[in-house]
């Protein structure tokens, strides 16, 4: 099945799945309940056979459901058969924190580049990753064949990378700066706002306190 067809948010919960069902198999656990992912994920275990059965999974759920049976039957939806390339830019301390806690944790997905203008960062590199200046950013996507970027600029700068950015091709856009930002049909892109969340928590929390 393709992803195309499956609700954004059946995505976002099968990618937790798995890394529960990953943290299950390395302590041995080699079977588990819908209702046990349900509980580890504050969900109902009627939502949970509803994603593995939108995705087409079926087991004998006797036992519960073989562990690496579905943590691969997740991989073959979630993953591409080629090694994704993505690109940071913007290598401050958000930056640079998302590049060490990342790159190599997943297998097909890459963080080969980055990008920033501040000429003491540009040409140097960094977490054993090259960041080039800005006016690379066009010839180095094309030459490493990057299809993602994490932005993780300022704020104030977000609005000026997005021409460069369909110009350059790119298909995939993960936004951590506080602006949305809008591209044309065919990016791919996710506004990711720390404040707004954080905000939405904290709001919760006064909440439940009064």
């Amino acid at each position: 099945m393709s992803a195309i067809n499956i609700p954004e948010k059946t995505i976002e919960r099968l990618s937790e799945y798995r890394r529960t069902l990953r943290s299950c198999s390395e302590q041995g656990i080699t079977h588990i309940f819908s209702h046990v992912i349900a509980g580890m994920h504050g969900i109902t275990a009627v939502q949970v056979r509803r994603d593995l059965m939108l995705i087409g999974f079926s087991s004998d759920t006797k036992k519960g459901y073989d562990v690496r049976v579905l943590i691969e039957f997740i991989d073959g939806i979630l993953d591409s058969r080629d090694v994704q390339h993505i690109a940071i830019i913007g290598m401050g301390h958000l930056g640079q924190a998302i590049t060490k806690y990342f790159n190599s944790k997943r297998h097909n997905l890459s963080i080969v580049a980055s990008f920033d203008v501040d000429p003491e960062k540009a040409g140097q590199t960094i977490d054993d990753i090259p960041c080039y200046d800005m006016d690379e950013f066009e010839r180095r996507v094309e030459e490493l064949d990057i299809n993602i970027v994490v932005l993780s600029s300022p704020t104030d700068v977000a609005s000026e990378l997005v021409v460069p950015i369909i110009n350059a091709g790119i298909k995939g856009v993960l936004n951590f700066t506080s602006k949305p930002l809008n591209f044309p049909r065919g990016i791919v892109v996710e506004n990711y706002d720390i404040t707004t969340l954080l905000e939405k928590v904290a709001y919760f929390v006064k909440e439940n306190e009064e």
